[in-house]
This record gives structure tokens, C-alpha cells and sequence, in this order.
């Protein structure tokens, strides 16, 4: 995409583009310009109809965002943009009738996934020759009865895609996990193209192979059978009866996805938390069904990602949290367990010995103000750092935090969303300049102009400044021949770039590249 073109695309998604520039951009739209000009919030329908015209991409997302109504399509000329209407749950029956006798089976599989289909579409779906589309509604149906029937479909890949659907039978995924209670399938991806026993190379040559590596089968649809066992262990809607047993497969996979099940016996959960696969322990250390008991154990466990993902627990014991919290990644969002800590709790924790600790509580945006204050004159840098963004510290707090930590905690400073103008300013024109913090400014509602303009100094400052309002009109226009395609459409989608400056781009949108420049 050349350089003249990020300018369009950014004045396309620029807010305060007049609507008569916008008709002129949507005469010329082409496949990059269009799906800016459709995510406009302000779209006219006469515009949106316009642009829908201009491509069937384009109006396909005009569809799904709901700009286009029924009456604004030709259904038989544009089946997509209809099916896309069809999938938001609207469009006429009859759109449903023709389309799943459409010769594409790839419109029959979409047409599949549509929610609220007439039930003689659904039938024929159900029947239809090529398994994908079968599988599709077997996946998306929420027609129980439809479901279940999918359940004892002979094909495995319609029999996996019924075992993810939540809408099926709690009895029949039980079933699916027995063997029992359903007729052996009698076709697989693997045998309805190989000669069986086949076991697929999983560095196979084949160019147009779609085999996936390690497919097997020998009769029994091995591989396709672990498939459909995956699907119904991950479903919810699986009694938990029928997923406890596989806590013990040899499969890591099948394990694997146990682990991630709430709703367990404790048991399940003890067996699991001794699995030799650290994967499985980590994935079960998250999990909010955990007891207390097994968390004690994966907060000791040898593997650093069982650790970290214990911390993740909503559930974990605050003094097993406070042993971790030294090895947690500094920043981020808080932890579970901290924002759900009661008022004592959180005082206790701010009052820790340990910075790590002080610093997880700091990470909390709805601290008491002495609590946060507190904090906020912490010796710790590292707990300092977390709480500067805190909104409700004063100018004087954030000043004070800055001139007893400096750089170590200027982003932080500089992202508080009560910082002074004065203070950014500040901020923006130290020596040597902070990098992260001139980040924050750049993004920050009350950057001023002159700030702005320092942060353009800085590489991935300047891609986001050159979208603040604030920004001096010269300094955004200058911005549209920068070497930095995202500076550019950032700079074009710059409501306060000057209005001559949009007409013009606007009106050489038709010239070639060379023109424009040269204007």
C-alpha cells in the first residue's frame, strides 16, 4: 500500500471527516479504503448503501455491523452479503431455501452456522453429501433434537463437532465418551482416503494433503476417536461423572483438557495435580474449582508456570500468594485473589514486610485513599510504581513521587489519569528523556501541545501522538509524509487536522500517487 494510500485509509476513519468528503471517499473506495469508510460510526444509510456497492467484501461487513437492512440487498446477486445477514439473524426464509441448495459448499457450510433456520433448511442440511456442512450445523445448532441426532451421525467429524456443541444432550456427550449408547461411527477423515491401517507421516510431502500429522486409522478411527473425546471433555455441558475417569488416559491431551473442568470430584483434581506433564499441572493450577489443598501443593511445584499460574487463582490461599509474589512479573492488571480481598485483608497485605506483596495490593485502583496514600509514600520503588497510576493522588503526591524515584517510575506518573498538564509538561521536557513516560504522554487526554510535540521525538510515542487532538495542526499535516505508515494514517485520522488539508487529499483521492504529492 503506498504512502498516499495509509493518508486515505486514516482520513476514512477520521471522526470528524465531513460527510460530503466521506461521499467523495466512498466514489473511489477500493479494497484497502473500504473497510475504513464501513467502520465509520456516523455512516448515513444512503452511504453505507453507496459503499456496499463498491465491493461484495465490503458490503458483507457492512452486513454483519448491522448498516444494511434486508430491503437493501439483492439476495440472488449477492448470496454472501445475504448469508452475513442471515448470520446476524435476520434475512428472509426464503434466502435460507436457496441458499442450502446452492451448488458452493462452502455458502451450505456457512449457511449452516446461521442461527434461527427454517426447519426444512435445517433438514436438508442435516442430509446434505458433504460432511463439512453437516458438521457446521452439528457444531452451531441450538436445536437439542437436531443435536442428538448429529450425535449418531456414522461420520466422526460430524460426531466431534455434536460433541462441542453445548446444546447437546448431557446423556448423549456422556455417550459419546463411553462408546455407548451410540453406534459405532463408520467413517473417518483417515479411511475415506487411505487405505487402512494407514498412520499419516506427520511430515508428509504432499502438497495438498489436509491430513492432519499423526492422523491414524485402522478400522477403529483411532485418531478421530481421541478427536471426539477431546471435544466432549471440553464441554461444559458434560456430566462430570463422564470426564472424571479420564484424569488417568494416557493421553496428555485428554488430561490436559480434564485438568481445565471445573465442577470435579477433589480427588480428580489431587491425581491431576501430580501429572508428570507440566502443562496439565499449570492449566489445573488456574483453575477457580481447585481446592485448597491442591493449591498448597502447585504453589511448591518445581515448574515456575505452575507457580505463576497459581498466583492466577481466584482462589488461592493469600499466604501461599505472598510466598509467590516475589517471583510474579512486575505491572499488569491485579491479580484475582487481590481484588476479591476483603478490607482486612488488603490492609494486611499493604502491610507486609515483603515489597512484592506491598506491590500487588498497590496494583488495585480502588484502594482507600489512606491505604493508597500509604503506598504512594512507600520506599519501595517497585511499590510505588504500581500505585502511581491510581486515580485520586494529588498533584503535589505525584510531583513528590517523581522527585524521590525519578525515572523509575515516570511512566507510571505520567499515565495517572489526574496528572496536571503542568506536570506532563514537566515530564516531557527531562533530561535525558524518560522513553516510557513520553508513551504515556502521548496518549494522555491532557497532553498539551507542547508536550506532544516532544513526544514525536520518540519512535513509538510519535505513532500515538500523531493522533492527539491536541497536537498543532502544522505538526499533524507535516506527519503525513513521515517514513512511519501508522504515524501516517494516525496523522489522517487526526480529528484536528486542518479542514483545507482533508478536502484536499479528499479531492486528489482519484489522482495517481504522483499527483497527490505533487499538490
Amino acid at each position: 500500500m503506498g504512502a498516499v494510500h495509509h493518508i486515505l485509509c486514516g482520513l476514512a476513519a477520521n471522526p470528524a471527516l465531513p460527510s460530503h468528503l466521506v461521499d467523495r471517499l466512498i466514489a473511489v473506495a477500493d479494497g484497502d479504503l473500504a473497510p475504513a469508510l464501513a467502520a465509520r460510526e456516523d455512516l448515513s444509510r444512503a452511504q453505507a448503501r453507496a459503499l456496499a456497492a463498491r465491493g461484495e467484501e465490503c458490503a458483507v461487513q457492512l452486513a454483519h455491523a448491522g448498516r444494511l437492512a434486508v430491503e437493501d440487498i439483492d439476495s440472488v446477486a449477492h448470496p454472501d452479503v445475504a448469508l452475513a445477514l442471515l448470520d446476524n439473524g435476520v434475512g428472509a426464509p426464503e434466502w435460507a431455501r436457496r441458499l442450502v441448495v446452492e451448488p458452493d459448499a462452502e455458502r451450505r457450510e456457512r449457511l449452516a452456522a446461521c442461527p434461527d433456520l427454517p426447519s426444512d433448511v435445517t433438514e436438508r442440511l442435516a442430509a446434505d453429501p458433504v460432511v463439512t456442512v453437516v458438521a457446521e450445523l452439528a457444531l452451531w445448532s441450538r436445536a437439542s433434537d437436531v443435536v442428538a441426532e448429529l450425535v449418531r451421525h456414522p461420520h466422526t467429524a460430524v460426531r466431534r463437532a455434536a460433541a462441542a456443541n453445548e446444546a447437546t444432550p448431557p446423556d448423549l456427550l456422556a455417550a459419546l465418551l463411553t462408546d455407548g449408547g451410540v453406534p459405532p461411527a463408520a467413517r473417518c477423515e483417515v479411511c475415506e482416503r487411505e487405505q487402512i491401517p494407514f498412520v499419516h507421516d506427520r511430515h508428509c510431502p504432499r502438497l495438498d494433503c489436509t491430513l492432519p500429522g499423526g492422523a491414524r486409522c485402522d478400522g477403529t478411527h483411532e485418531s478421530a476417536a481421541h478427536a471426539v473425546h477431546a471435544a466432549a471433555l471440553g464441554n461444559p455441558a458434560t456430566p462430570a461423572g463422564a470426564v472424571a475417569p479420564f484424569a488417568d488416559h494416557d493421553s496428555m491431551v485428554l488430561r490436559w483438557t480434564v485438568a481445565r473442568r471445573p465442577g470435579l470430584p477433589s480427588e480428580v483434581y489431587e491425581r491431576l495435580a501430580a501429572d508428570p506433564v507440566p502443562g496439565v499441572r499449570a492449566d489445573l493450577a488456574e483453575n477457580p474449582a481447585v481446592g485448597e489443598q491442591v493449591l498448597r501443593a502447585l504453589g511448591a511445584d518445581q515448574d515456575s508456570d505452575v507457580r505463576r499460574r497459581v498466583a492466577r487463582n481466584p482462589s488461592v490461599p493469600l499466604d501461599v500468594l505472598s510466598d509467590l509474589a516475589a517471583a510474579m512479573r512486575k505491572g499488569g492488571a491485579p491479580l484475582p485473589r487481590i481484588d476479591a480481598a476483603t478490607p482486612t485483608e488488603t490492609e494486611r497485605l499493604a502491610r507486609s514486610p515483603l515489597p512484592a506483596v506491598r506491590a500487588l495490593v498497590a496494583r488495585r485502583r480502588d484502594l482507600p485513599a489512606a491505604l493508597r496514600d500509604a503506598l504512594a509514600a512507600d520506599s519501595d520503588a517497585g511499590v510505588v510504581a504500581a500505585v502511581a497510576p491510581h486515580p485520586g493522588l494529588r498533584p503535589a503526591q505525584l510531583r513528590a513521587i517523581l522527585d524521590r524515584h525519578g525515572v523509575r517510575v515516570a511512566a507510571q506518573v505520567a499515565a495517572n489519569p489526574d496528572i496536571t498538564s503542568e506536570l506532563l509538561d514537566d515530564l516531557a521536557g527531562r533530561r535525558p528523556p524518560a522513553r516510557k513516560a513520553l508513551r504515556a504522554i502521548a496518549g494522555h487526554p491532557r497532553a498539551t501541545p507542547a508536550a506532544l510535540l516532544v513526544c514525536l521525538s520518540d519512535e513509538r510515542a510519535r505513532r500515538t501522538a500523531a493522533g492527539h487532538p491536541a497536537l498543532p495542526p502544522g505538526a499533524i499535516s507535516h506527519l503525513l509524509t513521515d517514513d512511519d505508515w501508522q504515524v501516517v494514517e494516525a496523522a489522517a485520522a487526526n480529528p484536528s487536522l486542518p479542514g483545507d488539508v482533508m478536502a484536499a487529499m479528499a479531492k486528489a483521492a482519484s489522482m495517481p500517487d504522483e499527483d497527490i504529492r505533487r499538490r
